[in-house]
């Protein structure tokens, strides 16, 4: 055996054994941070305030664990923690269809993390972080994911009216919003666009300034740990 095939044995036992440190470290992470989803929606679920007559939540901040993990282990970890922790809400969702709150979550966050994902693979490079967190990189996989997300969970709300719930239409309004005078289809389309308007821009820019701060102000958590 010559020394070059040694040197490269020893390299590609390296790089497999890298592999598996980084599956295990994202493993690790998605349990972690879909268990603190857990405990959080065990606190938080039952006292959501939500529109009447649709059961969306106005807000809430569950998403924000599941977006975190994204930005600190990579797309893997993100999705296991959401569906992890999505699927985890299904015992503390007091709808009457308790399925559909866990399913709508997951369907309004998914592409905040897909989307990023498929924008940088045009970039072709291993250090998804580092770009994610330039701000203008940043700014744009946002705005793309909150459109993305909008129309998306426009749909998703119309399937379900029509549907699951069917009848339910006619008693939902925005009175909750200061327009008890919107209510049916339009109060789905205005108040679908509403919510996850303001849901997406704060379940992307909190963890953005947790995980990786602004100017070399904040935690960094990106660099300690440098998985992808």
């Amino acid at each position: 055996m010559t020394l070059n095939s040694t040197e490269k044995k020893i390299d590609e036992f390296e790089s497999t054994r890298s592999k598996r440190t980084q599956y295990t470290l994202e493993i690790a992470g998605a349990a972690i941070f879909g268990a603190l989803s857990l405990i959080i929606s065990a606190l938080t679920t039952p006292y959501l305030v939500r529109v009447p007559g649709w059961g969306i939540a106005v807000f809430e901040f569950i998403a924000i664990i599941w977006i975190a993990c994204f930005y600190i282990f990579g797309p893997r970890a993100g999705v296991l923690s959401l569906i992890i922790g999505a699927f985890t809400l299904l015992p503390f969702d007091t709808n009457q269809y308790g399925w559909i709150g866990p399913v709508m979550k997951f369907a309004a966050t998914i592409p905040l993390i897909i989307v990023p994902v498929l924008i940088l693979k045009l970039y072709k490079s291993e250090n998804g972080s580092k770009i994610l967190k330039k701000p203008k990189n940043f700014a744009l996989t946002s705005v793309l994911s909150i459109l993305v997300r909008c129309f998306l969970m426009f749909l998703v709300n119309v399937a379900v009216f029509m549907i699951v719930t069917q009848g339910y239409v006619d008693f939902v309004n925005l009175e909750i919003f200061g327009m008890p005078e919107i209510n049916g289809w339009m109060a789905i389309f205005i108040g679908s666009m509403i919510i996850n308007l303001y849901q997406s821009v704060f379940d992307l820019v909190i963890p953005y300034l947790l995980v990786f701060g602004i100017k070399g102000y904040g935690l960094q958590l990106d660099e300690k740990f440098e998985i992808w």
